[in-house]
């Protein structure tokens, strides 16, 4: 991946994790580097690569989690195939008006050590009023499998609404971000396995309930995956994580 002047390349020993019970410095490594990620590049960590002196104790080109937030607006690939006639397309078919670009990340799953992402609903950290103007596309572009961490849903949850949002804490706090509501427990057995071929798109509404397993196989399971919104009518909390700014609003979708 090359980075071109508009990107924030610097690396550090940030380490994201996706476990959601909780959000602390151990969870997000610098959680200012993590906030203020949106508008720039920044890359994050798998939990376990670096030993207690900070020093790779895996391959380097094995350690990433993620990358992210905004491959979208500032490398050339992700943004030709973010705003693609073939997306555009999706969202056009889906009655989509002004829809607007939130985040973008690749994500590895890297072999042996790709973390688990546990049960969540997107809108939780992207919250709308009124909710259901969010949407994941998720772009395998490796065949993800049971084997390899692929997604699984629960069928149904989006017509529940969220129990919980993730929000900006006061400035001057810490952590830089919390929980109101309380988070609900799910039923293991209802979740419904969802492989995919690479080349394939998943199209996820932002209530409904997914997660991912822990990549314990020998396998990547490489994703560019994306969020977008319909901003027609719609009221973006100024309470959320992602916040557009001067420099990157959030661009819109259809181009000419």
């Amino acid at each position: 991946m090359s980075l071109n002047s508009d990107t924030d390349s610097v690396f550090s020993h940030d380490i994201f994790s996706t476990c959601f019970h909780h959000v602390t410095i151990k969870m997000q490594g610098n959680a200012d580097y993590f906030i203020t990620s949106g508008d720039k590049i920044r890359f994050f960590f798998e939990k376990g690569v670096f030993d207690d002196k900070g020093e790779f104790i895996v391959p380097k080109q094995r350690s990433l989690n993620k990358v992210g937030h905004a491959l979208h607006a500032y490398e050339p690939l992700y943004k030709k195939v973010t705003h693609s006639p073939r997306i555009q397309g999706i969202a056009k078919k889906l009655g989509l008006v002004h829809p607007v670009i939130l985040q973008s990340m690749f994500i590895f799953k890297q072999p042996g050590i790709g973390g688990e992402v546990t049960a969540h609903q997107d809108a939780t950290f992207l919250y709308t009023e009124p909710l259901g103007r969010v949407m994941g596309l998720w772009i395998a572009l490796e065949d993800a499998t049971v084997n390899n961490g692929c997604l699984w849903f629960i069928p149904g949850s989006h017509n529940s609404g969220i129990s919980r949002r993730m929000v900006r804490t006061p400035p001057g706090t810490f952590p830089l971000t919390d929980f109101i509501g309380q988070e609900q427990a799910h039923d293991d057995e209802k979740f419904v396995l969802a492989p995919v071929k690479k080349g394939g798109v998943v199209l996820i509404h932002g209530e409904v309930v997914h997660r991912s397993a822990e990549n314990t196989s020998e396998d990547s399971r490489h994703v560019y995956t994306f969020h977008i919104m319909e901003s027609q009518d719609t009221r973006w909390s100024p309470d959320n994580w992602l916040q557009p700014t001067e420099e990157l609003p959030f661009p819109p979708l259809y181009t000419k």
